[in-house]
């Protein structure tokens, strides 16, 4: 079998590299390199730029396969670092790890490898791809510390067929990192990318004012009744839930508040009491169902709502256009933006974007 195998310079990657080639495959590796160099260098815990082509490179050199860079510098600042401003400046709460996954890796990465004729494309992340009766199915991966399922409920069921997740079955890290050690591999202890790739000083508002600068204009901080309690220094220093950057209207009448809102339009940040935040209606957009989609009474699972939570009972109803309607069984702090993922048990079901209001088409069921 020919395999691409998309390889960011770190040692999940690589260590998947050596797996598909000691298995007999033809392998390929691909490194994306999506950002300035330049500025990566001097931070060593993001990935695909700068050191850590070399180490891609390096890696395949080692293994014996070949290896390619991809200049995509130009489609992520695009697709990715544009739209995550661009998300800040209408107040939403963008999550770029998807918004990079279904476009420069399993859109235009993928699709190269079907034009090499590869039978597969494999990637270093944390689930596992399971054969179903109906397909293809996502899974959390054995290392609950590691899953990434979160962040790949965007994946299409044509996409997930052709991927491959060899790690997805390790039950921990240092099980990998042996693996890559026995492989000859010298990046075995490379630490871990954590940063946001693109924002390697870690100061992301700064990089959407650059963008976008009316993101970080001044404006009022008001509570429900639109009753000014303070100022802020630009809607994209917050997200809803959060407590810090309020000032004096951090605590109100002796209850501490938090962000409820982001009125990007009027560049105000409202806020409540924070025990009394919660919705437990959602609207969701751009919904991505790994399974054919329910009926319009519904389906009981669980949701999660950020990428580090414990799911939550729901049921969802699906709507026109894409859209859903998620009906929490308790009330929630929930950013438009972020990704609402659907499980049942450890299993993707699918998921969609959380919208600040229900989009056009949305039906909802009265039975």
């Amino acid at each position: 079998m020919r395999v691409l195998v998309a390889m960011s310079g770190g040692v999940d990657s690589s260590v998947v590299a050596g797996l598909m080639a000691r298995a007999g495959h033809e392998v390929i590796g691909a490194t994306l390199q999506l950002y300035d160099q330049g500025r990566s260098l001097a931070r060593g815990r993001t990935c695909c730029a700068g050191s850590d082509i070399d180490d891609a490179r390096r890696a395949a050199a080692t293994l014996g396969i070949a290896h390619y860079v991809i200049d995509a510098e130009a489609r992520f600042a695009e697709t990715v670092i544009g739209r995550f401003a661009d998300a800040y400046a209408q107040g939403e709460t963008p999550v770029p790890c998807i918004a990079c996954n279904q476009g420069v890796k399993f859109t235009d990465l993928l699709g190269m490898a079907r034009e090499l004729g590869c039978d597969a494309m494999a990637t270093g992340h944390y689930v596992r791809r399971v054969d179903g009766p109906g397909g293809a199915e996502l899974h959390r991966p054995r290392d609950a510390a590691r899953d990434q399922s979160w962040f790949l409920a965007a994946t299409t069921r044509d996409q997930l067929d052709y991927l491959r997740f060899p790690l997805g079955d390790y039950p921990d890290k240092a099980t990998v990192r042996a693996e890559a050690a026995g492989l000859g591999l010298d990046i075995a202890d490379k630490p871990d990318s954590q940063d946001i790739c693109f924002v390697p000083d870690g100061d992301y508002a700064a990089l959407v004012g650059r963008h976008r600068p009316e993101a970080l204009e001044g404006g009022e901080i008001v509570d429900r009744e639109g009753r000014v309690l303070g100022h802020h220094e630009g809607i994209a220093r917050y997200t809803i839930g959060q407590g810090r950057r309020l000032g004096p209207a951090a605590m109100v009448a002796g209850e501490r508040q938090a962000v409820i809102e982001v009125d990007a339009p009027r560049r105000r940040i409202v806020v409540g009491p924070r025990g009394h935040a919660g919705r437990d209606r959602l609207a969701l957009r751009a919904m991505n169902w790994l399974i054919p989609v329910p009926p319009a009474t519904g389906l009981e699972a669980e949701v999660q709502l950020r990428a580090n939570e414990t799911p939550r009972p729901a049921r969802i109803v699906p709507g026109d256009g894409g859209a859903a309607e998620v009906e929490l069984a308790e009330p929630a702090l929930a950013a438009p933006g972020q990704a609402c993922v659907i499980y049942a048990g450890g299993r993707v079901l699918g998921g969609g974007f959380i919208a600040a209001a229900p989009p056009a088409g949305l039906t909802r069921s009265t039975t």
